[in-house]
């Protein structure tokens, strides 16, 4: 079964540049192989206020989710990057989907 990781991370509107450069550093770990590569998205319309960011990966199951996220909290580089960023935030949470496929 499929499935879609989800972490929702709203950011104090004051600190949208600081908070998005910090983001972009992650985007380079990603890139760089040393965290699973996502994507990353803005709201435009919905649900969530524009000082949100979404970062998601699609994963082959819940067990290849959670290994992803033990790869992120045992980062060294994310947990420095982690705490320039969590003074930043107004809350944050991970939601994981299944994948329907019909």
């Amino acid at each position: 079964m499929a499935i879609m990781l989800r972490l929702v991370q709203q950011y104090l509107p004051s600190h949208k540049q600081q908070f998005q450069a910090l983001e972009k550093q992650f985007a380079d770990l990603e890139l760089r192989g040393l965290l699973p590569r996502g994507e990353r998205f803005a709201p435009i319309s919905g649900r969530e206020p524009a000082n949100t960011i979404v970062w998601q990966c699609r994963f082959d199951s819940l067990a290849a989710a959670e290994k992803a996220l033990k790869q992120i909290d045992d980062s060294p580089e994310h947990t420095e990057l982690a705490g320039k960023q969590h003074p930043l935030f107004q809350q944050s949470w991970i939601e994981f989907y299944e994948v329907l496929e019909y």
